[in-house]
């Protein structure tokens, strides 16, 4: 079984840069994945642009701290489409924290936790996940999990935490991608953060000359996703749908798109 991860897609020129991809290499995927939390103008989610998103070929869309950014995502939520948001943000706010797929006659679950460190202060991940599989795990083969979090120390802890409970663990949030990604001696696959589809001329995907003068001047700037030199980052998993162990995972990282 091959995965596609996405990592967070970026504005108008995120969604551009992943349709290009699809549009060659979809066909060699079992579930595409897609972080889709800054993918409307560079902050949330909305009905028309997570429909687009569906409509290219991502099969889950992934969110974090920002899905809630723009107002009609709590309408989109309840449409019963494959979104997730945070599981630890609670039962009593919008959306679901997981969703189950069949695909190869297995199903697939694709969890979103958000971390602490530096972010919101939310329920705690590791107690919520360990909480929630005590009640779940039955009802799936395979787990896959996107931890949006800032401190890549939390994420790390996080992918050892479910080693051997899911087979793959992936970071998203920092739109960095980093150089870590390994097999986890009982059959995890991770890395601290997938990276970011958008722009790479800019800053983390919106327009430098903002984002440097709010270095400068520390005063209130809008900040604006950027469309020059458009790519992905994204990630390959493969992972053996009897076992549910990955054996392999590989980075993605195209530009100029």
């Amino acid at each position: 079984m091959k995965i596609l991860v996405f990592g967070d897609i970026v504005g108008r020129a995120g969604r551009e840069a992943v349709y290009e991809y699809l549009k060659t290499h979809k066909t060699k995927y079992d579930l595409i994945i897609a972080n889709g939390e800054n993918s409307a103008g560079g902050f949330g989610l909305t009905n028309k642009v997570g429909d687009e998103l569906f409509k290219i070929g991502i099969d889950v869309i992934t969110g974090g701290n920002h899905i809630w950014d723009k107002r009609d995502i709590v309408y989109y939520m309840n449409k019963g489409l494959n979104l997730v948001r945070p599981l630890n943000y609670g039962v009593d706010v919008p959306g679901v924290g997981f969703v189950i797929l069949e695909r190869l006659g297995k199903k697939i679950c694709v969890l979103n936790l958000q971390g602490r460190v530096f972010m919101p202060p939310i329920d705690c991940p590791f107690k919520e996940i360990k909480k929630w599989l005590e009640e779940f795990k039955s009802q799936f083969d395979i787990l896959i999990v996107d931890i949006h979090a800032e401190a890549t120390s939390e994420k790390i802890a996080l992918g050892w935490y479910l080693d051997g409970e899911a087979s793959l663990v992936f970071g998203t949030h920092t739109h960095v991608q980093t150089a870590d990604e390994k097999i986890s001696p009982k059959g995890t696959a991770y890395i601290s953060d997938v990276g970011m589809c958008g722009s790479f001329d800019g800053i983390l995907g919106m327009k430098k000359e903002a984002i440097i003068q709010k270095f400068l001047d520390n005063l209130p700037t809008r900040f604006e996703p950027d469309e020059n030199d458009r790519g992905i980052n994204a990630i390959s998993v493969t992972i053996d749908n009897v076992t549910g162990h990955a054996f392999s995972i590989e980075r993605i990282q195209m530009r100029n798109m």
